[in-house]
């Protein structure tokens, strides 16, 4: 991955195993770019509150030195911001540790150069949102990570092997000899102590040895997705026009507002889009659903606390703000349950999804990722999701997973037509006497 950076290389993806210092290679890499190119730098983790413990104030256990001194010595600092995790160096360029949970909240100029550590953890928005800046400026990228199942990672690396323009590797302890066999052995061990032998195993076999098909440990639908995968259910699935797109909804403002798009065919669920982002009013997200659906909107399915009158609409409720783009109709309410009703809910109506996977890969990552928090102090699982970037996109598809049973079977709205031959007596005599009161 160096030597590709140094004869030019834009974007590079690297499947390395734990500890096989990821993070240190793009710290150097990123001093010797500030100093080729002045320009603003970033190393990004999945949340912004990672950044310090694993990134500012880590410390190189060979070495007793905190890794970003050893990486961007005092001398070529101009100054340097604690409380921002923040660095300029004397020719101009500045470095920063910023979160893919916040990544278009950052001030200041954009980046030339990116680090995107524990790519598989992150929010995928975050490259969606940066990738043309690169673009623009030419700047370059660099995708750091070990595997959580086929998520978005798996995706980027499947991408960039098919890919000249991107150089793609996967590092597992049997290549790098960076961890000794028997350390790792010890370590499954320690994991099977805690987590149990299966999942202890899963751990190993995901960290050590970059296996994409362990599940990820305390994750809610790992299973049900396992199976979806592995019964070829994601792939091309186009929009059907003789039936409505409905769209489940999760609502934020400050944080993600995410929207799964979706038909009921024959009992089938397709889910045919999906949306995430923050920051935009009733009206947009309402241009967006015309948009999405070319027209044909089935049920805008919200959650609670859309009733909620709020300010920015003028003491209206975002259902009464949406309501006045498509009809008191369209517009209803999830009935109540309880969050692990809900989750539950998820689990019965994966097995009767079909997912477009290049619309939706997005949410099928954070359907991935969500899981329950994990007690440090207990070593075991709390009974509660743990809260990040997974946590909207998870939230609406909860929604339709309790809405779609509610709906009314689908009428196709044009209905082919139907031969003579193909009725029965019974429909036969019906036609006739329809023919003849409309000839009286």
């Amino acid at each position: 991955m160096w030597d590709y950076f140094e004869r030019g290389g834009k974007r590079a993806i690297g499947i390395w195993h734990r500890r096989a210092g990821k993070d240190d290679v793009c710290l150097h890499l990123a001093a010797v770019k500030a100093f080729e190119r002045p320009a603003t730098y970033w190393h990004m983790l999945p949340e912004y509150s990672q950044g310090r413990k694993a990134i500012w104030a880590a410390i190189n256990p060979h070495t007793g030195k905190r890794r970003i001194d050893e990486a961007f010595p005092p001398a070529v600092r101009d100054n340097t911001n604690e409380q921002e995790m923040f660095i300029r160096f004397k020719n101009g360029s500045t470095w920063q540790v910023v979160g893919s949970d916040r990544f278009n909240s950052t001030v200041g100029s954009p980046p030339a150069g990116l680090v995107l550590s524990e790519w598989a953890l992150s929010n995928p928005a975050a490259w969606a949102y940066l990738s043309p800046i690169l673009n623009e400026n030419g700047g370059w990228a660099a995708f750091i990570t070990t595997p959580r199942g086929k998520n978005h990672a798996h995706s980027t690396l499947q991408m960039a092997r098919q890919s000249p323009d991107w150089f793609s590797e996967v590092l597992d302890v049997r290549k790098t000899g960076a961890i000794s066999l028997e350390a790792v052995e010890e370590q499954r061990r320690e994991y099977h102590g805690i987590y149990g032998a299966e999942a202890g195993d899963a751990l190993i076999e995901q960290e050590y040895f970059c296996s994409f098909e362990s599940a990820i440990l305390g994750a809610y639908y790992g299973r049900e997705l396992a199976r979806l995968h592995a019964d070829g259910r994601v792939g091309k699935v186009d929009a059907d026009d003789a039936f409505p797109i409905h769209a489940a909804w999760d609502l934020g403002y400050s944080d993600d507002t995410s929207i799964w798009f979706y038909q009921v065919v024959s009992g089938e669920i397709r889910v045919i889009d999906f949306h995430s982002s923050n920051g935009h009013t009733v009206d947009w997200y309402a241009d967006l659903v015309k948009s999405k659906t070319g027209g044909n909107v089935g049920t805008l399915w919200l959650p609670h606390d859309a009733k909620a009158k709020t300010l920015a609409g003028n003491g209206r409720s975002i259902e009464q703000q949406l309501a006045a783009h498509f009809g008191r109709q369209k517009i209803r309410i999830v009935p109540r349950l309880s969050l692990q009703d809900g989750i539950q809910a998820v689990r019965l109506t994966l097995p009767q999804c079909w997912f477009n996977e290049e619309t939706t890969m997005q949410g099928l990552s954070a359907l991935a990722q969500y899981q329950r928090e994990w007690d440090d102090e207990r070593k075991c699982f709390r009974d509660r999701p743990r809260h990040d970037w997974t946590s909207h996109p998870a939230d609406a598809f909860r929604m339709l997973a309790i809405a779609w049973r509610a709906e009314p079977p689908p009428k196709p709205r044009n209905p082919p037509p139907r031969w003579e031959t193909d009725l029965t007596i019974n429909e036969l005599i019906a036609a006739n006497r329809r023919k003849r009161l409309r000839d009286d």
